[in-house]
């Protein structure tokens, strides 16, 4: 698991810890547990994953002799939710570049938006992982999530760019106003990368929305699903196809190519 899960999981559990405060985590009952959750206004993915994330954490105190009960098995299912992709418009992507005055964040914008890639790998790219391949073209090796390694053609325009670079990550966290916001590896974390590149973008967009523009554009040249999971670093193409929006033109486009 990667450093940036256990983060993030860790900061779940420890919000989930203080709204219990007045009572021992195995003392949370499942009435507990659900007027907790019936009081957040969540999306239905961040409600499926909290309840995940504490069945996980409640089944393993019971196999670890913490608990008898596990209040989790009391909680209704939650359903995954339909696929709904929300890809960030070319404008909003042309904008957060012309607002993108440190050309760190410049860069940062276009590897999501232009190659797909996920904030931690973002934050995780070393000069070292740019090579080229027989006929001279650039390649990028990614750090992606589970400790998966995938190597991505890298646009010329882009590959000048890294290829310019000092040696090292091509994000460290080398400044003092971002020390605490550097991994100890030396890069800065997924986190702090994903603050500052929210604050370019409108309320809403994120740059998790740039790797949905980036899935929406590939899938659309020529529909080639299985490609654009490969791109994408997916297990699944169930899971690549919640990223892909097919516009209502393309979809006219279908109906009336068969129409008589």
């Amino acid at each position: 698991m990667l450093p940036s899960t256990v983060h993030s999981w860790g900061e779940r559990l420890r919000t989930f810890a203080r709204a219990q405060a007045t009572r021992a985590p195995y003392d949370v009952t499942a009435d507990d547990l659900y007027e907790w959750m019936a009081g957040k206004r969540w999306a239905r993915e961040t409600r499926r994953n909290t309840k995940s994330l504490l069945r996980t954490f409640y089944g393993w105190a019971v196999d670890t002799g913490r608990t008898d009960s596990d209040p989790t098995r009391a909680l209704p299912k939650v359903k995954a939710g339909d696929p709904v992709a929300r890809p960030a418009t070319d404008d909003e992507y042309a904008s957060a570049l012309r607002a993108a005055r440190d050309p760190r964040w410049h860069l940062a914008l276009r590897l999501a938006a232009e190659m797909g890639l996920r904030r931690a790998e973002v934050v995780r790219i070393h000069t070292k992982d740019l090579r080229q391949d027989a006929a001279g073209r650039s390649l990028l090796t990614v750090h992606g999530k589970g400790a998966k390694i995938r190597v991505l053609p890298v646009p010329p325009s882009l590959a000048v760019i890294l290829r310019e670079l000092s040696p090292g990550y091509v994000f460290p966290g080398r400044m003092v106003e971002m020390q605490a916001h550097a991994t100890s590896d030396g890069h800065l974390s997924p986190r702090y990368m994903g603050k500052r590149i929210a604050e370019l973008l409108p309320p809403g967009i994120t740059m998790h929305t740039l790797r949905h523009r980036f899935a929406t554009r590939v899938y659309n040249v020529n529909r080639d699903l299985l490609s654009t999971q490969r791109l994408l670093g997916h297990s699944s193409p169930a899971t690549t196809q919640r990223y892909v929006q097919i516009s209502d033109e393309k979809m006219r486009a279908l109906v009336e190519a068969v129409a008589w």
